[in-house]
């Protein structure tokens, strides 16, 4: 009898690799010498705890990219600078050095005639000469510009006083024409004052004719009555009837009427006269303070008309600095989106790779599963066959052996799918036993050829959201035992597991 452990391994959500428990397996296997085998394989497996699977959260939480709005205008202005500041730097290298090319072209020009041989020559007499009478028509042209600029403020003096006496008349004349439309309009008050008076003047002189009229109609009437009428009147000789100093009288009474009647009317229309004066006087300042308060109101209205354009200026500029940086938030806002959205993207993609590794470590481990299993049956059949040729038993065969591995996976989240899986175990010694153990299951098999073979078989297990089938092994062992070339016994198994 013989046993071996078998380590029990799960994969966490975040790709790591954990040893939770180990699962023992036993095998038992008797050989008998007599060619007769007989093999028994159990196993099984305390249950091993499920270590809790823990997930970092902070992967999943979305990013909180603080983007400044403003960090795209700075980068570009500092790159407007710098290429400007290069601009200007290159440009002062270049003038730099044409000024060296100059100095140097200047200095082998020195440094030639330096080295020239002065002659003597008319030409200096002739320059010196021209030069003098250059200078003669310069002091003349200087004398000349002396007098002109003379002449100039001359004649600039004399244009302020005729511009300063232009000035005078113009307000004079703009005085004089007042006046003229004062006076003008005293002389249209007084015409018509005058014909008013000549209106009224007629109606007075037709009045006092109608009453001359009518005094001497009664005066007829008087001379009549006095003619029918024959009275016997004591009077005195001596007096006469003076109708003349009557009449005179009557009309001096009356001139004294239309005299009084007139200079009523005249004082009547002069104070008429100053009452109008005074109320186009008091008019008139009312007019200029209506005028100087509706210039005030004009410079008001204007000041107020600049500062609302001024201010629907600046909210214009506001509104335009509303939408810049609104549409610079949006543009960050769908920039960390887009950065989100790759990084999920990258997420699924590490996802689906660990799913694929998982997928591949699993086919790897059940082809690994397959190949343990054939080396231990040619390990054992080498055994059997030693055991064969020492024992004398003639022929062991295992006439078929059939496998089959259907495995299929169902498509779930990786990152709540848990799984556990754990290798075969395996004794030699007489037999070959082996355990498996998943989540509290355990399951065994085992088979005896010759000396004793046994070998359990194990499973597949996952957590949730994880399924796949079974294996499915079918043995066919057969068992022939032979003495002197000749058939013992002879019987077949079928195992399935």
């Amino acid at each position: 009898m013989g046993g071996a452990p078998a380590g029990a391994r799960g994969f966490g959500s975040g790709g790591s690799y954990i040893t939770s428990s180990s699962a023992y397996g036993g095998g038992m296997g008797l050989g008998m010498g007599m060619g007769m085998g007989m093999g028994m394989g159990m196993g099984g497996g305390p249950v091993a705890p499920i270590t809790a699977v823990t997930v970092n959260k902070s992967l999943l939480a979305p990013l909180n990219l603080e983007i400044d709005p403003n960090i795209q205008v700075v980068r570009t202005q500092e790159k407007e600078q710098i290429k400007t500041l290069n601009n200007r730097f290159a440009s002062f290298i270049d003038k730099v050095r044409f000024l060296e090319q100059q100095n140097k072209m200047l200095e082998t020009k020195w440094s030639l005639l330096q080295n020239q041989t002065t002659t003597r020559s008319n030409i200096d007499a002739m320059f010196e000469a021209y030069i003098a009478n250059l200078r003669r028509q310069l002091d003349s042209l200087g004398n000349d510009k002396m007098r002109l600029e003379a002449d100039l403020h001359n004649m600039q003096g004399l244009v302020e006083d005729f511009k300063n006496k232009y000035e005078d008349e113009i307000n004079k004349r703009t005085e004089c024409e007042n006046e003229f439309v004062l006076i003008k309009k005293d002389v249209d008050e007084a015409y018509m004052n005058k014909v008013e008076l000549e209106a009224k003047l007629e109606s007075l002189t037709d009045e006092i004719n109608f009453l001359r009229q009518i005094y001497d109609e009664e005066l007829r009437e008087l001379q009549s009555q006095v003619k029918d009428t024959s009275v016997v009147v004591e009077m005195d000789n001596s007096r006469n009837l003076d109708m003349d100093s009557i009449v005179a009288e009557v009309r001096a009474q009356y001139e004294d009427i239309a005299n009084r009647s007139r200079a009523e009317a005249e004082s009547w229309y002069k104070s008429k006269y100053e009452e109008m004066q005074v109320s186009a006087t008091k008019h008139g300042e009312d007019l200029r303070s209506t005028k100087t308060e509706i210039s005030d109101l004009s410079r008001m209205i204007q000041r107020l008309q600049s500062e609302i354009d001024s201010l629907k200026g600046q909210r214009a500029n506001l509104e335009n600095q509303i939408a810049e940086a609104e549409e610079r938030g949006e543009m960050a806002i769908k920039d960390a989106k887009a950065r989100i959205r790759d990084l999920e993207e990258a997420l699924q993609r590490a996802k689906q790779d660990m799913a694929r590794q998982i997928r591949e470590y699993q086919d790897l481990m059940n082809v690994k599963l397959a190949l343990d299993i054939e080396i231990a049956t040619y390990r054992k059949l080498l055994e059997g066959e030693e055991d064969r040729l020492a024992g004398g038993i003639k022929a062991v065969n295992i006439s078929s052996v059939k496998q089959s591995y259907t495995p299929s996976y169902s498509s779930i989240p990786m990152e709540s799918a848990g799984m556990s899986y754990s290798s075969y175990g395996s004794a030699y010694g007489g037999g070959y036993g082996g355990g498996y153990s998943s989540g509290g299951y355990s399951s065994g098999g085992g088979y005896s050829s010759g000396g004793g073979y046994s070998s359990g078989g194990g499973g597949y297990s996952s957590g949730s959201g994880y399924g796949s089938t079974q294996n499915k092994k079918s043995v066919v062992i057969k068992m022939i035992e032979t003495k002197n070339g000749r058939v013992v016994s002879e019987s077949s198994e079928v195992m399935q597991d």
